[in-house]
């Protein structure tokens, strides 16, 4: 008896160092070995040879569970912990998806940790150069991008681009387009495409860079490629973009429609529900717009843009105390002279030019502070010259952007600056160029509008205003109203179509040669008359039949 006691608390202080449940078991068994019975709390009946050698086996069975508890790997099956904040962010920022505020936060700071410890890790610092531009494209806040790029020039000293630092070549390229430096970008991405063909994360920024330079097919091409290498949430948007840029919006829609489906994480599903909005909005659904930027902010409330689409849309609805409310909560999230102008327009709209011109100023802060981190802001600073400040200062500016990227955008925003210059001939030949080429912009065809009617050619001018009605009726608080008022001063042509379709004299029948009159017929020869067949010779008559006589 005293073996197989000393024996059985061997066995109980060795198992409890494999965890609760170990030691719970064995200390169960231990109780019941030394006598104590909970069921009638008497002594137990002594142990035999045969408990003995149960107690042992038990013993070890359990010995044997914990140590394969222990060795069994952390992720496999259903069991698998689920990833971190750090590891969901540094999963989508590889994939060129959104990622989560929070998890963004948490891979930055387990980033910067580990290559203060590990200088010459090129994988960690293309990794946190990638994570800070996702930073940037969220919060708007441009002094993100030179963080970025010393984070990615650090990953290619330790690793150079001839080694194949295809990370930190694609993040330099995306960098490179979120400045809007589109020729830059497009020097990076054919690097890594040089090299490595078919490293998928190339083609995004390829399509990005074509398409701010204004080589459309270009970027359907690399769009086309990178379907066929990776078809999946970021070959979706980049479709999307491709054929919302070529004026094919239901394509367009059935493009983010799949993105949606791709879409993992809230901020994935968030962003495509903000794009849908903006198509919404595009199209001239405000409604609809408004009930896509919701959905958006529903699923990740930190989605600024869609704040700033959810303002644009209430003002399009009429609601302008809460487009000025949500335009001035968008510019608190995410600060981009884009969205002072509009609210500036807004206010003017509204009657409140104190407040507008508040805005005006604030525009210019954004845009300086975001060209001294290297952003291009030229469309919209054109833009605001143009209207609101000085059109020669507007066409020298947008001139210069014009001879780096050949946009639409930027080919619409020139002829605008060039009509308020006063020379709409020369501002003609970029109106074209902007909505000519498919991009279904009520903005675009309204400028166009207004050149055409400054040279006097009103029927073509009645067309774009038509168009940009058709396209979107409240494009603009501003513009708008002034495009409807247009076309109702221009009027409808008159009745009977175009000048140059109807004769200026009446129509008389022209005399036609008349025809010879035709020779006469010869008549037919008489037929000869056929012969009468000859009557047949009589022969006997026959008799008659003798049956029945």
């Amino acid at each position: 008896m005293a073996t197989v006691t000393a024996g059985a608390i061997g066995v109980n202080t060795a198992a409890t160092g494999f965890g609760h449940l170990g030691g719970l078991f064995i200390l169960t068994h231990s109780e019941r070995m030394h006598g104590f019975d909970e069921q009638s709390q008497q002594p137990a009946p002594p142990v035999t040879f045969t408990g003995r050698k149960t107690v042992v086996a038990a013993a070890v069975a359990v010995v044997l569970i914990a140590g394969a508890l222990l060795i069994r790997p952390a992720r496999t099956g259903d069991d698998a912990r689920p990833p971190g904040p750090s590891e969901r962010a540094a999963s989508a920022v590889g994939m060129g998806a959104p990622a989560a505020a929070v998890d963004l936060t948490a891979l930055v700071a387990d980033r910067e940790k580990w290559v203060a410890a590990h200088a010459d890790d090129d994988a960690s610092w293309a990794m946190l150069g990638s994570a800070y531009l996702e930073q940037a494209r969220r919060t708007a806040d441009s002094a993100w991008y030179p963080k970025a790029e010393k984070a990615l020039k650090r990953s290619l000293e330790v690793r150079p681009a001839e080694k194949g630092n295809f990370d930190a070549m694609t993040g330099m390229g995306a960098l490179a387009g979120a400045r809007r430096d589109f020729a830059t970008a497009r020097k990076w991405g054919e690097l890594v495409r040089a090299q490595a063909p078919r490293r998928w994360t190339a083609y995004p920024v390829l399509v990005d860079a074509y398409t701010g330079l204004g080589d459309y097919k270009a970027a359907q091409r690399a769009m086309d490629r990178l379907m066929e290498l990776r078809p999946g949430l970021a070959a979706h948007l980049r479709a999307a973009q491709v054929y919302r840029d070529r004026g094919w919006r239901e394509d367009a829609v059935v493009a983010l429609e799949a993105a949606g489906g791709e879409a993992k994480s809230p901020a994935e599903k968030a962003y495509v529900l903000f794009r849908l909005g903006e198509l919404a909005w595009e199209r001239g659904d405000p409604a609809e717009a408004l009930r896509q930027y919701e959905a958006a902010l529903r699923t990740d409330p930190a989605q600024g843009e869609a704040l700033g689409g959810r303002a644009r849309a209430l003002a399009a609805l009429g609601r302008g105390g809460e487009a000025v409310r949500d335009y001035r909560l968008a510019l608190g999230r995410t600060p981009v002279p884009r969205l002072a102008l509009e609210l500036g327009e807004l206010l003017d709209s509204l009657e409140r030019p104190e407040e507008a011109r508040v805005q005006y100023r604030s525009l210019a802060a954004l845009a300086a502070a975001g060209a001294a981190n290297g952003v291009n802001e030229e469309v919209v600073l054109g833009l605001y010259e143009a209207d609101h400040g000085d059109p020669a200062q507007a066409v020298r500016r947008l001139s210069a952007e014009w001879a780096r990227h050949k946009s639409v955008q930027v080919a619409d925003a020139l002829g605008w600056a060039l009509h308020k210059g006063g020379e709409d001939s020369d501002a003609l030949e970029y109106a074209k160029k902007a909505t000519d080429l498919g991009l279904r912009s009520a903005d675009f065809s309204y400028h166009r509008a207004v050149i055409e009617r400054g040279l006097g050619d009103e029927a073509a001018a009645r067309r774009s205003l038509q168009a940009a009605l058709r396209t979107n009726p409240v494009f603009s608080p501003v513009r708008g109203p002034l495009a409807k008022e247009a076309l109702a001063s221009i009027g409808q042509p008159p009745a009977g179509g175009p000048e140059n379709m109807q004769p200026r004299t009446p129509w008389v029948a022209p005399e036609l040669p008349k025809p010879r009159p035709a020779a006469p017929k010869p008549k037919p020869a008489a037929a000869a008359p056929k012969p009468k067949p000859a009557p047949a010779a009589p022969g006997p008559k026959p008799k008659p039949s003798q049956a029945g006589t």
